[in-house]
């Protein structure tokens, strides 16, 4: 089992920054792949971004793409969702997923090839 938990959510005005942190427990960090998702009201669970075990392949919506940077710190077992100019459609709950355990440098885009989620972070961008 791997448990996650996520922090960093809030609310904050168009144009704002935001670093989402999602703490990992329970099996070896640095074996899973990991993601970022975000689900808006009324809205499917869309794919924000994914980093690789290692952290040397990432990818990222293209709604996001430029704005947004995923990391990971498999000391501290974190990974980071860093969110820079921020918009009113940026608006969800937040969760972080891992996927694996995986032996390769791939990252992941589809919900269904992660096994562990965490319970959601709320981010509000009001314009």
């Amino acid at each position: 089992q791997v448990q996650l938990v996520e922090s960093g959510g809030g609310l904050v005005q168009a144009g704002d920054s935001l670093r989402l942190s999602c703490a990992a427990s329970g099996r070896t960090f640095s074996n899973y792949a990991m993601g970022w998702f975000r689900q808006a009201p009324g809205k499917e669970r869309e794919f924000v971004g994914a980093i690789s075990r290692s952290g040397g392949s990432t990818g990222y919506a293209d709604s996001v793409k430029g704005r947004f940077t995923i990391s990971r710190d498999n000391v501290k077992n974190t990974v980071y969702l860093q969110m820079n100019s921020l918009k009113p459609e940026d608006t969800a709950v937040y969760y972080c997923a891992a996927a694996g355990p995986t032996y390769n440098s791939r990252y992941f885009t589809g919900s269904s090839e992660y096994n562990y989620w965490g319970q959601g972070t709320q981010v509000t961008v009001s314009s």
